[in-house]
């Protein structure tokens, strides 16, 4: 007897399953997610007579602390279907802690973006210690993530800065390198191969 074919919900499902497991989108996709989120904070707080520096700094940190935490909700979203499909290989408990180590310092780095365009916040050295908690985060979890690191050092080297010029230059250094990524990613995602398979693991 032929199976039926499946019907269009099947069909909407089992694009949605591999949608959500096709890694090679999920750069592209987080990080566009970052720019709309970076676009609607910068027109709600585009009459906020904060200090520039502040601006810039809430606006860094969102971005990076958006782009990494939509990637960890990626990496948890897909472990827990591949999970319920019964096709994850390795341990889930080392794979979902993973994507929390990740989450963890990446969605603390998007809200406290917010708390430093509240002017009567001083937000102290907790922009330093979240930013140096994900770029170690990223490093920990091997080398081939240093890109990825990368915004939050910057980020840590504009919070740091002493002199205009430094702060400029590193604004300049943070467009550049996220177009980088972001280049980077549309490579990734025209390749059509799986995160291990662009990383020679497979």
């Amino acid at each position: 007897m032929r199976r039926a074919a499946a019907g269009p919900r099947e069909e909407m499902g089992d694009e949605l399953v591999a949608l959500i497991l096709d890694e090679s989108k999920w750069l592209t996709a987080s990080m566009s997610c970052a720019l709309v989120a970076l676009a609607l904070q910068v027109h709600l707080h585009r009459r906020s007579k904060l200090a520039p520096r502040r601006r810039l700094m809430a606006a860094m940190c969102l971005f990076t602390g958006a782009t990494i935490a939509t990637m960890a909700f990626g990496h948890l979203l897909a472990v827990t279907v591949k999970l319920a499909l019964g096709i994850l290989v390795g341990s889930a408990a080392a794979v979902y802690a993973i994507g929390i180590a990740l989450a963890l310092p990446s969605a603390g780095l998007a809200r406290h973006s917010f708390a430093l365009l509240d002017a009567g916040r001083d937000p102290g050295r907790r922009t330093l210690a979240l930013n140096a908690w994900l770029a170690l985060t990223l490093l920990a979890l091997g080398v081939h993530n240093l890109p990825l690191a990368v915004p939050a050092v910057l980020n840590i080297g504009y919070d740091q800065h002493r002199r205009s010029w430094v702060g400029w230059a590193v604004v300049a250094a943070a467009v550049v390198v996220n177009l980088g990524l972001f280049a980077g990613s549309l490579v990734f995602l025209a390749s059509g191969r799986s995160f291990e398979e662009f990383r020679g693991l497979e």
